[in-house]
């Protein structure tokens, strides 16, 4: 059969037309369906916009987003094809839009050939991600910095992958690693800062296959074991990020094929021995970070990257000499060697090519002089060489060095005299010379540098007068002067200094009057004018300074009498000792707390019997004129018959008690002082009260609380003032409970001896203990706090009665009682570990100033077990339910990181409202894996903060804080901040966020110590 032919659609007659009406049908049929793709994504654009919550910064942004458009094309932030038909990326980075979830599958499915999605840097994005899988043609996804949350899905769909990056967000889980092996050309993979990922056993193998690689961001990502081999077949990486991870072993060799690195971060990992053979070669690098390792050897093998910008090797064990060609790498900027074992000089023209900002090579054993060029671009801004064994003069060029904010070179053999301009820098606010061979005298340009808060010039040679232009110096808080050869006077310009919190001018000549003006210093907490020549009287103004709490004027040549005024300072050292001070102590003063205070003055006495001992007891006319003698003598007269009548009122009172059988007050008290038993009163502090009057106070109407080391009662004092008292038994019983005493025992010492002390305004004050005779019981006196623990104001019926707490007084708390713990972790000899952090030992003054309480489980750690060692209370569970570190399930090797713990799930608490591990009715569980159940699911992430905080901006606020907690709670020890960390993010995220500096809320998420 002969086919039949179809007639061609066009007349085949050569230069013939074709017909009109069909070419134009389909022109209009093409037209009409272009027309529906772009009103369909219009319409997916436009859906997308209403899932969000846009601020009004933002809302310029999206003001060309609107529904009636022909095309999405002209939509800000929205990029389509040549042909203006498709749309091909959408990019919203930076905005500060929120969503409990983001409508990623809606959006896939209408915009098919969406090659780009960025939205990074919004932060409150949060939602699961799953539906992101239906962008196919996906070559570029940004989603980090946000609040993304649950597992990441299996990303094998997205095989035109280049650009994935998911960082910096809640994600939880284990990552879908073999994913990857579908994404060939893969450039960019950026997964770190993720702190809920499940920890990898060992580095992922998928990963070195991925040889198109230029930018691999791993850190912070729970990665574990040893960096493979295979790394070095990675050859076209630029940017190596594997910092904050559990990795160890050494450094590969085969790194060393890495020849376009310009940024390698290895910092805060367990890196051991050298840098590898042939790591010279990585000449294209710019940025290396090893800091925070053990790391050891020689530093030769950087001699030849003379394209270094920043050094970061801090923290680790290198030995050997700083290479001099350091000296010729004219890009260098920042360079930080400090806490190594590094010796010899440091080459004469380090830092005098580029624009150098930033040197500390602190705490080594470098010597030398030091480079005097390191400012000759006049950029520098903190020059730290303290600690070391540097010698010579300091050069003469940093006195213009007008950009510098630090500079410090204590504890050096440095000599001769400081610059003059040195004194004047206008922005400096720490100038730290102590401990060196300095001579001259300090200059008169001091009260040009408004900037500086300390001045810190100990234990040198300079000599002169304190200028008095240093009145001038209005930001000064700390003043060490002492161990110097001063002389003239106390300058009275000094008075000027409204924010001086130290003052320490001992160990000088210095003589003349302690000037009146002082007590204009209202912030002054601590004076040491000991070992001085200083005459004259001491200023009744003292009494004054709302805040003083130590002051020693000591080996001076002072006379007359104590003022009475310092009685009314809450003083935690005072030493008067060595003068020539006369006439009776204020009886305030005149107690055994204060010791030898008063020693070395043969004309002080006391006047009460309690200072017997260390005080002579005052005759008349002692230090007093004959009419005050006469009031002495009929003043103690009037006293003798107010003691004796009131002793034959209470003679009454006992005899009517005893006849009256045992009344209710009788039964109440909580033991009764037997006769002839004896109480070791030991003071900490200031008190006006003996062991009587607060044991007559322990009785059970005064109970106010109760835990496992003790009851704690409410006791009023004769003098109105209130103290809380912990009763804590003792007794060694020779039975089942002697184990439990034992420990009781244990916690009383720890507490006794940790809180002793400390001082510092959050950490709750130990007044005094007293012991009984026979060791069966035992009184801890604290100051009393008014409103309670921060439990019962969150989760007590009061509580809630009174609204619980506002989210400017929960941010507030959150910072106070951050700030103790850094305390102790950070600012004592040795770190303190709490072992007992939660919202009950979080106690609450008149102002909702948080104190640190129960200091009974506390641990001092000694250089052993700093590094995770054992508790030395074997058998002993630290800490409480709900609030104890996830490590402790399977070992008892505590460190400060699990004090971290504790403390995020107080953060939590003050999120969300809800008690560490909630009652079975409000749903039971552990308040750490309910928010992590809320963050992986579409829920809001607003939603996870207590419904009490009502404000929108205090509920963003809340976020923050809750990211901070998220940080904290991180199952692996090492991933969570340090609280000195902690309290710089929880400071960081009251403050407006940067919006031009990204790296500002970056530092949110990262916990590298700079």
């Amino acid at each position: 059969m002969t086919p039949t032919r179809r007639r061609p659609p066009f007349p085949s007659t050569p230069g013939a037309m074709p017909p009109l009406l069909p070419l134009l049908f389909l022109f209009l049929v093409a037209g009409a369906v272009v027309a529906a793709a772009a009103a369909g994504e219009v319409d997916a654009l436009i859906a997308f916009k209403a899932a969000l919550t846009i601020p009004p910064a933002a809302a310029p942004f999206f003001a060309t987003w609107n529904a009636t458009a022909a095309s999405p094309c002209g939509f800000t932030g929205v990029k389509c094809d040549v042909a203006g038909s498709r749309v091909t990326g959408v990019s919203l980075g930076g905005l500060n839009v929120s969503a409990a979830s983001v409508p990623f599958a809606k959006l896939c499915a209408a915009l098919p050939s969406l090659s780009t999605l960025s939205l990074p840097e919004n932060y409150f994005l949060a939602g699961a991600i799953d539906g992101i899988v239906k962008c196919v043609s996906l070559h570029e996804l940004n989603l980090a910095f946000n609040g993304f949350s649950g597992e990441v899905p299996d990303l094998s769909p997205l095989t035109n992958l280049r650009t994935l990056n998911v960082s910096s967000n809640l994600f939880a889980g284990a990552f879908p690693w073999a994913s990857l092996a579908k994404m060939p050309s893969l450039s960019v993979l950026a997964l770190g800062d993720n702190p809920f990922f499940s920890p990898t056993d060992k580095f992922p193998a998928v990963i070195t296959g991925l040889t198109n690689l230029t930018v691999l961001y791993m850190s912070a990502a729970n990665l574990r074991g040893v960096i493979p081999k295979g790394i070095g077949d990675l050859v076209g990486l630029v940017d190596l990020e594997l910092s904050d991870n559990e990795l160890t072993g050494v450094i590969p060799p085969e790194i060393a094929k890495l020849t376009n690195l310009t940024q390698l971060e290895l910092y805060n990992n367990s890196l051991h021995g050298e840098l590898p053979a042939g790591f010279g070669n990585l000449t294209n690098l710019q940025f290396f970070d090893a800091s925070m390792n053990k790391l050891s050897g020689s530093l030769a093998e950087l001699r030849s990257l003379k394209n270094l910008v920043s050094l970061q090797l801090f923290y680790n064990n290198f030995s050997g000499g700083v290479p001099p060609e350091f000296g010729d790498f004219k890009e260098l900027v920042n360079l930080s060697l400090y806490n190594n074992n590094l010796v010899g000089e440091l080459p004469a023209s380090l830092g005098s090519w580029a624009q150098f900002n930033f040197i500390d090579v602190s705490t080594n054993a470098l010597s030398g002089p030091i480079p005097p060029d390191m400012c000759k671009q006049g950029t520098m801004l903190k020059l730290l060489m303290l600690e070391n064994n540097f010698s010579g003069e300091i050069p003469a060029t940093y006195a213009s060095c007008k950009t510098l904010l630090r500079f410090r070179l204590s504890n050096n053999s440095l000599s001769g005299e400081v610059p003059e301009g040195l004194w004047a820098l206008p922005n400096v606010n720490v100038l730290d010379l102590a401990g060196n061979q300095l001579t001259g005298g300090i200059g008169d340009g001091i009260g040009s540098s408004t900037a500086m808060t300390n001045l810190l010039l100990a234990g040198n040679r300079f000599t002169g007068a304190i200028p008095a232009s240093i009145g001038g110096a209005a930001s000064l808080e700390t003043v060490d002067v002492s161990g110097n050869e001063l002389s003239g006077e106390i300058p009275a310009s000094i008075g000027r200094l409204s924010h001086l919190n130290s003052l320490d001018i001992s160990a000088n000549a210095i003589g003349g009057a302690i000037p009146s003006s002082l007590a204009s210093c209202s912030a002054l907490a601590a004076v040491n004018f000991a070992r001085n020549k200083l005459t004259g009287e001491i200023p009744a103004e003292l009494g004054n300074l709302p805040g003083l709490n130590s002051l020693d004027l000591s080996e001076n040549e002072l006379t007359g009498a104590v003022p009475a005024s310092l009685a009314a300072l809450k003083l935690s050292f005072l030493n008067l000792s060595d003068n020539r001070l006369a006439g009776p102590v204020p009886e305030a003063l005149a107690i055994s707390a204060y010791g030898e205070s008063f020693a070395g003055n043969p004309g002080l006495c006391a006047t009460n019997a309690v200072a017997g001992g260390f005080l002579r007891r005052c005759t008349p006319g002692t230090g007093t004129s004959p009419a005050n003698a006469v009031r002495l003598i009929v003043t103690c007269i009037l006293a003798a018959m107010a003691v004796v009548l009131a002793m034959l009122g209470v003679a009454i009172y006992l005899k009517k008690k005893k006849k009256a059988g045992a009344g209710d007050l009788g039964r109440s008290k909580v033991f009764d002082m037997k006769k002839g038993q004896s109480w070791d009163l030991k003071s900490f502090r200031v008190v006006s009260f003996d062991e009587r009057e607060i044991i007559a106070g322990v009785r059970d109407e005064n109970l106010i609380g109760a835990g496992g080391s003790g009851n704690v009662y409410r006791v009023k004092l004769g003098s109105g003032a209130v103290v809380a008292v912990k009763h804590v038994v003792t007794r060694h019983h020779p039975s089942s409970a002697a184990k439990a005493a034992k420990q009781r025992w244990r916690e009383f010492e720890s507490e006794v001896g940790t809180l002793s002390a400390i001082r510092h305004v959050n950490v709750v004050k130990l007044l005094c203990s007293i012991t009984s005779d026979d060791g069966a019981a035992s009184l801890l006196v604290y100051e009393h706090l008014p409103n309670g623990s921060l439990y019962e104001r969150l989760h007590g019926p009061e509580g809630r009665k009174l609204g619980g707490l506002g989210w400017p007084e929960r941010h507030d708390i959150a910072v106070g009682a951050a700030r103790g713990l850094e305390y102790l972790h950070h600012g004592c000899d040795r770190p303190i570990l709490h072992r007992d952090v939660k919202s009950s030992n979080i106690l609450l003054d008149e102002f909702f100033k948080p104190r640190l309480a129960d200091f009974g489980l506390a641990k001092i750690l000694t250089t052993s077990s700093s590094s995770g060692a054992g508790d030395s209370s074997a058998g002993v569970v630290a800490g409480t339910l709900g609030y104890m570190a996830p490590e402790y399930a399977y070992t008892w090797k505590v460190t400060e990181k699990s004090d971290v713990y504790s403390f995020g799930v107080v953060l939590l608490e003050l999120v969300t409202g809800r008690p560490a591990v909630a009652a079975a009715e409000e749903g039971g569980g552990d308040l750490v894996e309910w928010v992590s159940r809320r963050l992986e699911s579409r829920d809001k992430v607003m939603s996870v903060v207590d419904a009490r905080v009502t404000e929108g901006w205090a509920r963003e606020e809340a976020v923050r804080v809750l990211r901070v907690a998220v940080l904290c709670t991180s199952r692996t020890p090492a991933m969570r901040p340090s609280m000195r960390s902690v309290v710089q993010m929880l400071e960081d995220a009251a403050a407006p966020r940067m919006d031009d500096s990204p790296t500002a809320t970056k530092l949110l998420l990262e916990v590298k110590v700079v």
